[in-house]
């Protein structure tokens, strides 16, 4: 569904896919499912790695500093699973109310806000584990080198092809 006009996006369905609106609606609430479905065990599985880490006795390696990264990346993980799984809970609520309108753009802007959570979660969790056996300037590295890689290819790249013409 692009943003920026939605309604070319729908005149295109309705023109090239002989979509009713109800039909495109069924089938964005389904390709966002499957989407969800990809990230929702990877998030669950970092935040309870993250949840459990304080627990292993090499966590005291951490200086101060990052303790505090690491609280931020736990917090976004846990950030970015809350996200990643409310448009079940919205749908539960939604359901047989005849809003999937309101459930599509709701589960789009969750989904797109809980990937951020993660990417920023997963480079947290790149850094501390890098200071942690390599030593801080390497931390930093690995840190920077992940957000670079999640900002290319989960922002800037869509970005980029979604403005290219078909």
């Amino acid at each position: 569904m692009d943003v920026d006009h939605p309604e070319d996006d729908q005149r295109w369905d309705r023109v090239k896919r002989g979509e009713t609106e109800i039909e495109r609606l069924d089938r964005n609430w389904n390709s966002l499912l499957q989407e969800l479905r990809v990230v929702q065990t990877g998030v669950q599985l970092l935040t309870g790695f993250l949840l459990t880490l304080p627990f292993q006795q090499r966590f005291d390696v951490l200086d101060q500093r990052m303790r505090i990264a690491y609280l931020v990346t736990v917090g976004c993980s846990v950030g970015a699973t809350v996200l990643l799984i409310a448009p079940v809970g919205i749908h539960r609520l939604l359901f047989r109310r005849h809003r999937l309108q309101v459930l599509v753009k709701a589960a789009h802007r969750c989904a797109f806000a809980g990937l951020a959570l993660l990417g920023l979660a997963l480079t947290g969790v790149t850094a501390i584990i890098f200071v942690a056996v390599a030593g801080t300037t390497a931390g930093v590295i690995a840190g920077v080198c992940a957000l670079t890689l999640f900002t290319f290819f989960w922002w800037a790249l869509p970005l980029a092809l979604r403005t290219r013409g078909m």
